[in-house]
């Protein structure tokens, strides 16, 4: 079982934040990042353009999985670059929007992937199979990620605006 990272520091940016305005506690940004239903993964193709793309994803020893096929642009980027940004919140003005930023590298030993295919069963009722160091379903083999953060932001939207900032030691 993965070791939980050291409660990280909350540092407020007051030029992104209203007077008076509180950072984010880590509970609640940690408790967003486990419940949020869809997150967005933005990666970098060889040729320096972006790539944003939905996905689902779980949370579990303070790391952020999603699982994805070899063939598609997402797999090809993180051959590539493995720097990328997991984002999610809301498209209104309220509550918290969240940006995890770190490295997304391939998870291939079969104990933890049983733990977090446990995790897509409870979270959105998805069945897959763990063998041969990745995730098989109705759309074959999908290669698992891993995005243990070095970097979170947090933006507190409704009365009060904040920009809060953790870092993480790897």
């Amino acid at each position: 079982m993965a070791k939980e990272q050291k409660e990280p520091k909350a540092e407020l940016d007051p030029r992104f934040s209203s007077v008076g305005a509180a950072p984010s506690t880590w509970a609640e940004a940690r408790k967003s990042l486990e419940d949020a239903k869809i997150y967005w993964l933005s990666t970098v193709r060889p040729d320096g353009r972006p790539h944003v793309t939905s996905l689902f994803a779980v949370m579990l020893d303070d790391a952020i999985y999603f699982c994805t096929g070899r063939g598609e642009r997402k797999a090809k980027n993180l051959a590539a670059n493995p720097h990328c940004a997991v984002t999610t919140g809301c498209n209104v003005v309220e509550g918290m929007d969240l940006v995890v930023e770190g490295d997304a590298l391939p998870v291939v030993d079969d104990n933890r992937l049983r733990r977090i295919a446990d995790r897509y069963v409870v979270k959105y009722n998805w069945r897959y199979e763990v063998r041969d160091g990745a995730f098989y379903g109705e759309g074959g083999r999908a290669e698992v990620y891993q995005v243990r953060p070095t970097t979170i932001f947090a933006f507190g939207k409704g009365e009060q605006f904040s920009q809060t900032r953790w870092r993480f030691q790897l």
